[in-house]
């Protein structure tokens, strides 16, 4: 970001007042000039305030996530024309993208926090044109598309270059020149070069919308924020136990009697603006229709499909009774074969919805005791059949059909890890499944890869958003004591404690893999499950430490000597977390304000 303000050039002064002049208000420790004044002066002025070998350029270049590659040799910029423009060939989904950057650019005026270092040219011509150059522009939003750029703003020219390979790269490169844009009237560093791809292929969010219904504004809203963070998966855990919110039009009593009420139902228009809103924003939509676990709410429409539907989730003093990891009970029945008619008519339904290349079927935590409460399966078992033997039959009646459907089949890591329900790896196809990892941390990231499978990671140790807000029981005897000293976990959430922004933007999610393991993992995800969630605090929960990790996944967490930056990624996220204020997003602050105005002065270790 740069800043723009106009000084009288000194008249009639000895060099040594007109230097002491251009450097006054040295104690805020950033001005900004206007060309021209003596280079002798501007080297004095540049030498005083950053001397030697504090300087550091780039650090006025404040873009989140950080490129990969930035050169901006000297700090100078200029205004932008008040015509200027953005020129670029036709695309159907690029072309509302360039449209919202030339509107944004021209209009946003954000001022930073703390007023960078940075000289601007009155009298260079103003920045006119930026030409966007596609090498291809028939690839498609999908896994594994190219979304490398290039960006070039040349100092004496009035033109500056986007270059990249599909139309996603090109989203990419039109935020990072949107956060370049400052000041009013607006400015843009030159003789500037940006070179930038991302370190893994997906990098997402998971929420959660069945606990708690979020209306198709939020969805829109937090798509639009992923977007500007560079992120391109939104990963969308529509159904639960607790409701079913999505019209599946082949099944419409599903969410007629599953949902919370006809106004918390996601029909298929407004999938269709979601899907068309994320596809403007270059970020894929992919649905979760967990089962067979997790799906009480579908008892609603056929309750002769669901076993230990409407139950209370722990019977007795006994764990070993537990019904569902949590309130909500209901998993489908393997053995009943209208279990899979009413799945294949849903999933289907949500294909044709859904243009993503991978399905989720969730697949976790399958819990003994409702499948044993069930008649039909309590006969199975007590004649040699084994709950594993459930799940395998479940697997091999549903992820054949997944994949005729040219999709690729994401389940939760449980299928494969859990300790008691689980079904062998020749059920799974490495090369149709992709398994998400959510439990003990970079171990089960290990195991995944180790079998050969491409992995998503969640880890709940590092990536989940909804920890260190308590529990939601209610009647919970764990509360009772009035005594101090008592176990700090009495009553908390099961993940804590709380994930901040420094412990996301620290996690390496290829922890502990070889080279060739590391290939496997495709990226990460943050979660947001929402039973103390829902759209009064969705900004809150999720930005800006879902930030930390799209820089980590974009351009990792160190810098180049190899040493991790999560001290000077503490000013650049807070003036990011500002600006996404500034555009709509009520994020979390991360410090006071006194700290955002006295940089350094609120790290834990002093820099020298």
């Amino acid at each position: 970001m740069v800043s723009a303000a106009t000084t009288t050039k000194p008249k009639h002064k000895k060099k040594k007042t007109i230097e002491m002049r251009i450097c006054e208000g040295k104690k805020s420790m950033f001005q900004a000039f206007v060309l021209p004044i003596p280079k002798f002066a501007i080297i004095v002025c540049l030498t005083l305030i950053f001397p030697p070998p504090a300087l550091s350029l780039k650090s006025a270049v404040n873009v989140w996530p950080k490129p990969r590659l930035v050169s901006w040799p000297r700090p100078l910029a200029k205004f932008l024309s008040a015509n200027f423009t953005i020129d670029s060939p036709y695309h159907q989904h690029l072309t509302p993208a360039i449209n919202r950057c030339l509107g944004l650019v021209r209009t946003e005026h954000y001022h930073p926090l703390i007023t960078p270092f940075v000289i601007v040219s009155a009298s260079a011509p103003p920045l006119q044109t930026l030409h966007i150059n596609v090498i291809d522009l028939t690839v498609p939003l999908q896994h594994g598309a190219n979304e490398t750029y290039s960006l070039s703003i040349s100092e004496a020219g009035e033109t500056a270059y986007l270059t990249a390979e599909t139309a996603w790269g090109a989203m990419r490169g039109l935020e990072t020149f949107s956060q370049l844009v400052w000041g009013d009237p607006p400015a843009v560093p030159v003789g500037l070069y940006i070179w930038d791809a991302p370190l893994f292929a997906h990098r997402g969010i998971m929420l959660d919308t069945s606990r708690n219904y979020y209306g198709v504004e939020d969805i829109l809203r937090t798509i639009e924020a992923m977007s500007a963070n560079k992120l391109n998966v939104f990963h969308w855990h529509i159904t639960d136990s607790h409701s079913f919110p999505l019209m599946v039009p082949s099944e419409p009593e599903l969410a007629a009697k599953g949902s919370y009420g006809p106004d918390m139902i996601y029909s298929p228009s407004d999938v269709a603006k979601i899907v068309q809103f994320g596809l403007e924003h270059g970020v894929r939509v992919l649905p979760e229709i967990d089962s067979p676990g997790h799906t009480g709410s579908w008892a609603e429409a056929y309750p002769e499909i669901v076993a230990c539907a409407n139950m209370f989730w722990l019977p007795g003093n006994n764990g070993a009774d537990q019904l569902a990891a949590e309130p909500g009970t209901g998993h489908l029945n393997p053995l009943n074969q209208k279990t899979y008619k009413v799945l294949e008519n849903v999933i289907r339904d949500a294909s044709n919805m859904f243009p993503e290349t991978f399905y989720h079927g969730g697949a976790d935590e399958i819990i003994p005791g409702c499948w044993k409460a069930d008649p039909t399966i309590q006969s199975f078992l007590s004649n040699g059949g084994t709950l594993s033997q459930l799940l395998e039959k479940f697997i091999n009646s549903t992820l054949p059909y997944i994949i005729s459907l040219n999709r690729t089949v994401v389940y939760w890591e449980d299928v494969l890890l859990n300790d008691v329900v689980k079904v062998d790896s020749s059920f799974l196809p490495r090369e149709h499944t992709i398994l998400q990892t959510w439990n003990n941390g970079s171990n089960n990231t290990k195991k995944i890869v180790e079998a050969g499978y491409r992995t998503i990671v969640s880890s709940s140790e590092f990536y989940y958003l909804d920890c260190g807000h308590g529990d939601f029981l209610g009647n919970d005897s764990r509360y009772d004591p009035q005594t101090t000293g008592q176990d700090s976990k009495a009553g908390a959430s099961w993940c804590d404690p709380f994930k901040t922004w420094q412990t996301i933007y620290n996690y390496d999610i290829t922890f502990g893999l070889s080279k060739d393991e590391a290939k496997l993992v495709i990226g990460g995800e943050v979660a947001l499950w929402s039973e103390q969630a829902d759209p009064t605090v969705l900004d809150g929960r999720l930005w800006p430490r879902t930030s930390a990790m799209a820089e980590t996944l974009w351009s990792g967490n160190r810098d180049e000597a190899g040493r991790k930056r999560s001290g000077e990624a503490t000013d650049r996220l807070n003036e990011w977390r500002y600006r996404m204020v500034s555009r709509g997003v009520k994020a979390e602050p991360i410090q006071p304000l006194w700290c955002i105005r006295n940089p350094g002065m609120c790290d834990a270790v002093q820099s020298f």
